[in-house]
């Protein structure tokens, strides 16, 4: 499958690696506003530099469009994709506000193209393992998480992702939603969420530091940590069972402790290659195989869990999702 890549920005380059990787899809156009950037990643990856987004959406031998633009573009170039039939790959967030993001599924759903949004995490084998056997784990009453980053020394303030405006509430809305999906993904859908967001460390003026206690339909009650001012990368995920407890943390890996035992055991993972995985789906997607796993809108409702957070942090109190999805 053809497909052309915008936006280029580093995560351009790592959805790139990957489509070398697949082999099943080829770059064959790429578009950025700055010609250095589409010259070099033309040159890296091969395809031609086109000289605006209009000569990619007149191109009939291009099929999808992977769209790696700021979110506030993601609605314009989007809308723009479907108009001229091509499916569209969208990194996550699929925007910064409900209204883009319903907008740019709908004209995805009135063109009948695909949309498809990249969100790899849940897709870690060792989360697929908890999954799989949730059965076992009885009523499900509690998680915590934690993802996070030193940033310390590498922030560009020029840049979309790291200013309010280009990624409101920070940290937890470019890196926290990961793991809030897979909280979601395990525990089942948010219905309200209790937030603090704070600058501790870095520059600018974007929260590095962000915690949610969030509630599930299901009753469970789940906390989650980000952080872009943390000495060195980091990610857990607990699970908390009535009959089973999962503990995932990234040196660790995956352990489950049974009721009764004292001690947990460890459960063997291969490691998988999550951002190939969530791209061939795309493309079988596109060939009519299948739907995507995150579509345009089971990723609002994950952009409204994270909005939620942001507005109890501002407001002083708990906020329901279905409140920001209204």
């Amino acid at each position: 499958m053809k497909v052309a890549c915008i936006g280029l920005g580093w995560w351009s380059d790592v959805l790139a690696d990957a489509i070398k990787r697949s082999g099943k899809m080829t770059i064959a156009a790429c578009y950025s506003r700055s010609e250095d950037k589409r010259q070099k990643f033309a040159a890296k990856y091969g395809g031609r530099a086109a000289r605006s987004y209009e000569e990619i959406l007149a191109d009939r031998s291009i099929e999808a469009i992977i769209n790696t633009t700021p979110n506030s573009a993601h609605l314009e170039t989007t809308i723009a994709a479907a108009k001229a039939g091509k499916h569209v790959f969208l990194d996550k967030p699929i925007a910064n506000t409900v209204a883009d993001a319903r907008g740019l599924t709908e004209a995805c759903r009135k063109a009948k193209v695909v949309l498809a949004l990249g969100y790899q995490r849940r897709r870690e084998s060792h989360f697929r393992w908890v999954k799989q056997h949730l059965g076992q784990f009885g009523k499900l009453v509690n998680a915590e998480a934690n993802i996070s980053r030193d940033r310390l020394g590498k922030i560009d303030l020029s840049s979309w992702r790291y200013t309010a405006e280009g990624m409101p509430g920070g940290v937890m809305l470019q890196i926290g939603i990961h793991y809030s999906d897979v909280l979601e993904y395990l525990l089942g859908p948010v219905k309200a969420v209790t937030g603090q967001f704070a600058r501790l460390v870095l520059p600018g003026d974007n929260p590095d530091v962000a915690s949610l206690i969030l509630e599930h339909e299901g009753g469970a009650l789940s906390t989650l940590n980000a952080s872009y001012a943390s000495a060195s990368e980091y990610y857990l995920m607990n699970i908390y069972g009535k009959e089973r407890s999962a503990y995932y943390d990234m040196h660790g890996g995956l352990r489950i402790l049974k009721r009764g035992e004292t001690k947990a055991n460890g459960v063997a993972c291969a490691e998988n290659d999550t951002i190939v995985e969530e791209l061939e789906e795309f493309m079988r997607a596109c060939r009519g195989d299948g739907e995507p796993e995150m579509d345009g809108e089971k990723s609002t409702a994950s952009l409204a869990v994270i909005l939620a957070g942001i507005k109890s942090a501002r407001e002083g109190r708990r906020v329901t999702v279905a409140e920001m999805l209204a």
